[in-house]
C-alpha cells in the first residue's frame, strides 16, 4: 500500500505543551496585559448578575407592598440599579476587546516569527531532506500547521484565562448568596469533568492524525496540480485519483472521529448543567419560601449556576484547540530540529581562486547504496572538461559533490588545494555558476531573473549576453520585453526559452567555474549550435564541467571522462578516446551508427 501513514498518538504532550509555552516567553509582559485585561473584564460580567438580582428583589418587594397596599414600585431604585448594571457590562465588553487585539497582536507576531524561522531552516537544510520527503508534506507545515498554532493560541490562551477567573469569581458570589445549593453545583462538576477527562485522552490521538493525513492530502493535490500534463499523457488519473481517495478517506475518518469525541463535550457538559439547574430551582424555591433567601438572589444565583458550566464547557473546547495546536506543534518542532548543513565559519576569498579541481579518493553513495566507488582526477584551470556516461553512472552526482550538496562518504574534494569541506558553504557555492537540466526561475520579471545571480551587471551586458545565446530576439518579440513578468509555474515561456535563460543567467554571474549539466537538452539543434559557439567564448580561460548525453556537444572538450558504475573507466581527448576504441568508441558510435 503506498504513502502508509505512521499513525501514533502526540509523542511528547506535556513536553510540547511546555515547549509552547516557553516559546512565547519572549511575549509574557503583552501577555501579562491579555492576563489583567482578562481579569478585569471578568469581575465586571461577575458582578453584574448580583446587582442585577437587587433589582429583581427591589421589584418583588414593591409588588408586594403595593398588593398589601403598604407601598409602590420605587421605579427609580431600580433605573439606577439597571443602568448601573448597564455601565458594568458595558466596561466588560470594552476590556475583552482590548484583551482580543492584544491577544492577536500575540498570536500574529508569533506565528509571523515562526514562518521566518521555518523560511530560514529550509535554506539550511541539506539537500537529502528534499530527497526523502514530499513538496506538499512541508508544504503543509508551513501553511496548515502554523495556521493552526496561530489559531489555537488566539483562541485558546484568552478563552482559558477568562474561563478559569470567571469560574473563581462564580463560585465567589456563589458563595456568598447561599453555602448549601453552592455546595450542590458543585457536586456535579467532577462528573462532568471526569466525563471530559475520558473524552480528551479518547480524542487526543485522532487530532495527531488529523495533521498528518491534512499533509498527505495537501501533497497529492501538489503532485496532481503540477504533474497535470504528465497525468493526462499518460492516462494516470484513475491511479492518482486512487491514491487521493485513499488519503482523502483516511483525513475524513480522522477529521471525524476528532470531531465527534470534540462534540461531545458540550452536550455533556450541557446535561449536567441543566440538571444542575433543576436542583438549584427546587432547593431555591424551598428556601425561599422558608425566608432564608430573597427570590432576588435566587434569580442571581440561577444567573450564576448557568454561567458556572459555561466557562467550565469553553475550558473543554480549549482542550480541542490544545490538542490541536500541540500535534501542530510537534510537526513544526520536528522540522525545525531537523539535522541542519554543516556550515564552516572559515572563509575563502573567492576572487584569488584560479580554478584547479582535484578529486581525491572520493566515495558517495545514497541512503547507503554507492554510487561514486574511488574518483580520482586533476583538472587545471581553464581546461573544459565533459563527463559522459550512460544514465545512473554517476555524472550528476559529481558536480553536486563539487559544489557541496551533500556530505562524501570518503576521499576529499579540493579546489586551489583548499579543501571544500573547510569553508564557508556561501564561498564554496560562489565559485561556481551552474546550468541544470530541470531549469529554474523564480516569479518575477525576465531581467530579474537574468541579475539573479549578479545583480551588480548591467542592462547593456544583459542584452549581450542575450544577443549571444540568441534568445534577445525572443525576449523582443515579447509584449513587455524584459519587463515581463514570469508567472509563478513559468507556463508562459516553453521549456527550451527557460534553458536559454538560465544558460544566460549562468554566463551574467561570471562566476569561476561552470557547471553545465544536459544544459542544452531542452533546444533544437539550431539553437544549439548557437549556444555552443557562445559558451565557447564565454567560457574561454574557464574551468569548465560538461554534463551530456548528446556526444557531438563535447568533441572540442580538452577532457572528457567517462564514468561508469561511479567510475572513470576512459579518460582523454575526443581522438584519443576513438582510436582506444572502448567504451567511449561503442558509446559514440552508438549515437551515430545510421
Amino acid at each position: 500500500m503506498k504513502n502508509k501513514v505512521n499513525i501514533q498518538k502526540s509523542k511528547d504532550f506535556k513536553g510540547s505543551l511546555k515547549g509552547i509555552i516557553l516559546s512565547l516567553g519572549k511575549y509574557k509582559k503583552y501577555i501579562f496585559i491579555v492576563i489583567l485585561l482578562s481579569i478585569l473584564s471578568c469581575i465586571f460580567s461577575i458582578v453584574s448578575p448580583k446587582i442585577l438580582g437587587n433589582a429583581t428583589q427591589e421589584l418583588y418587594v414593591g409588588i408586594m407592598n403595593k398588593l398589601s397596599n403598604t407601598g409602590s414600585i420605587n421605579f427609580n431604585k431600580i433605573n439606577s440599579i439597571l443602568l448601573t448594571c448597564l455601565i458594568l457590562y458595558i466596561i466588560s465588553a470594552l476590556l475583552s476587546y482590548l484583551c482580543s487585539y492584544v491577544m492577536t497582536n500575540i498570536s500574529q507576531k508569533y506565528t509571523y516569527d515562526l514562518r521566518n524561522k521555518i523560511s530560514d531552516k529550509i535554506h539550511k537544510l541539506p539537500f537529502k531532506y528534499f530527497d526523502n520527503k514530499n513538496n506538499g508534506e512541508v508544504l503543509s507545515i508551513i501553511t496548515n500547521d502554523v495556521d493552526t498554532l496561530q489559531v489555537s493560541l488566539n483562541n485558546s490562551l484568552t478563552q482559558l484565562i477568562t474561563s478559569i477567573v470567571t469560574v473563581i469569581g462564580i463560585l465567589i458570589m456563589m458563595l456568598s448568596i447561599n453555602v448549601v445549593m453552592s455546595l450542590i453545583s458543585l457536586l456535579l462538576i467532577p462528573i462532568g469533568g471526569m466525563l471530559m477527562g475520558i473524552i480528551v485522552k479518547k480524542s487526543q490521538k485522532h487530532f495527531k492524525n488529523n495533521q498528518e493525513y491534512l499533509a498527505k492530502v495537501n501533497g497529492n493535490v501538489e503532485e496532481m496540480f503540477y504533474g497535470q500534463k504528465v497525468i493526462k499523457a499518460y492516462n494516470a488519473k484513475e491511479d492518482k485519483m486512487i491514491d487521493f481517495k485513499k488519503n482523502n478517506k483516511e483525513l475524513y475518518e480522522a477529521n471525524f472521529k476528532s470531531g465527534f469525541f470534540s462534540g461531545l463535550m458540550h452536550p455533556i457538559m450541557m446535561f449536567v448543567g441543566n440538571i444542575n439547574y433543576v436542583m438549584v430551582a427546587i432547593l431555591g424555591g424551598y428556601y425561599a419560601s422558608k425566608g432564608i433567601i430573597t427570590v432576588g438572589n435566587i434569580q442571581s444565583f440561577i444567573s450564576y449556576s448557568k454561567n458556572f458550566t459555561q466557562p467550565i464547557m469553553q475550558v473543554t473546547q480549549v482542550f480541542n484547540q490544545v490538542q490541536s495546536c500541540v500535534a501542530a506543534y510537534e510537526r513544526i518542532n520536528e522540522f525545525l530540529n531537523e539535522e541542519e548543513e554543516v556550515n564552516p565559519t572559515k572563509r575563502l576569498d573567492v576572487s584569488k581562486l584560479e580554478g584547479n579541481v582535484e578529486f581525491n579518493n572520493v566515495q558517495f553513495g545514497y541512503n547507503e547504496k554507492i554510487i561514486i566507488k574511488d574518483f580520482n582526477i586533476n583538472i587545471n584551470k581553464g581546461e573544459h572538461v565533459a563527463i559522459v556516461g550512460p544514465t545512473g553512472a554517476g555524472k550528476s552526482t559529481l558536480v553536486k559533490l563539487l559544489m557541496h550538496f551533500y556530505k562524501l562518504n570518503n576521499g576529499s574534494i579540493k579546489i586551489d588545494g583548499n579543501n571544500i569541506d573547510e569553508y564557508n558553504l556561501s564561498d564554496i557555492r560562489n565559485i561556481f555558476g551552474m546550468v541544470l537540466q530541470d531549469t529554474w526561475l523564480t516569479s518575477g520579471t525576465i531581467m530579474e531573473n537574468l541579475k539573479y545571480g549578479n545583480p551588480s551587471v548591467t542592462d547593456e551586458e544583459v542584452y549581450e549576453v542575450c544577443k549571444m545565446c540568441n534568445i534577445d530576439h525572443f525576449i523582443n518579440s515579447l509584449k513587455d520585453k524584459y519587463n515581463t513578468v514570469i508567472n509563478e509555474d513559468v507556463s508562459n515561456i516553453s521549456q527550451g526559452q527557460k534553458q536559454l535563460l538560465t544558460i544566460a543567467r549562468t554566463i551574467l554571474a561570471d562566476n569561476k567555474i561552470l557547471i553545465l549539466d544536459e544544459a542544452t537538452s531542452s533546444v533544437d539543434t539550431r539553437t544549439e549550435e548557437n549556444i555552443q559557439n557562445a559558451l565557447d567564448k564565454l567560457t574561454k580561460n574557464k574551468t569548465t564541467f560538461i554534463i551530456a548525453h548528446r556526444l557531438s556537444t563535447i568533441v572540442n572538450a580538452d577532457v572528457i571522462l567517462v564514468i561508469n558504475d561511479g567510475d572513470i573507466v576512459e579518460a582523454g581527448n575526443h581522438n584519443e578516446l576513438l582510436k582506444k576504441k572502448g567504451f567511449y568508441y561503442n558509446l559514440y558510435n552508438s549515437q551515430f551508427e545510421n
